[in-house]
């Protein structure tokens, strides 16, 4: 079964995190909500709490197949200043062969720290002198090699809907569109 992980900071955006979660554990993968913030407890940007599944440090030795980044304020620089997540995670996902997902503002994390050089992106309008390196784009979704990214809070079915194609398959991925009406 694939893995994967969902980072939340205080300040995630609600919808495009659990939009996520909801949609891949559908889809059969293992995803695992992980606290950057060193409580379960993460409260969202629209001060909805979530109890996440694992911390930060528990998320440390582990290999997964994809790590996903949801946007919201303050939740993306939130998970910008988390150092074990930026030093540590952003970069293990290379040696893990892994998949870097992020949406709306949270591909700045991506930019910020040269994971975007060379592949195309995008984020939320306002958010693209962040992604240092990438061809920007205007796509909803944009899927460059292991890099997928989405503009916002209204892509987040589709976002989550590439993550899965990635992991299983276009075929599969269109299932459970299917299944949600969308």
């Amino acid at each position: 079964m694939k893995q994967v992980y969902i980072f939340l900071a205080e300040g995630f955006e609600e919808i495009e995190a659990l939009t996520v979660v909801d949609f891949l554990r559908r889809g059969k993968v293992d995803v695992k909500m992980v606290s950057v913030s060193g409580s379960k407890m993460v409260t969202g940007s629209h001060a909805i709490s979530v109890s996440t599944d694992i911390t930060l440090e528990e998320a440390l030795a582990k290999d997964v197949d994809a790590y996903v980044l949801p946007g919201g304020m303050p939740g993306t620089r939130n998970l910008q200043a988390c150092a074990p997540l930026v030093e540590k995670l952003l970069e293990k996902y290379k040696e893990d062969n892994a998949y870097i997902c992020a949406i709306c503002a949270a591909p700045l994390v991506l930019g910020l720290n040269h994971l975007l050089e060379g592949k195309k992106a995008c984020c939320y309008p306002g958010f693209e002198e962040d992604l240092l390196g990438a061809q920007v784009s205007y796509d909803p979704v944009s899927v460059d090699g292991k890099v997928i990214t989405s503009r916002g809070m209204g892509t987040a079915i589709a976002f989550a809907s590439e993550i899965l194609a990635a992991l299983s398959s276009k075929e599969h991925a269109k299932e459970i569109e299917e299944s949600i009406i969308y």
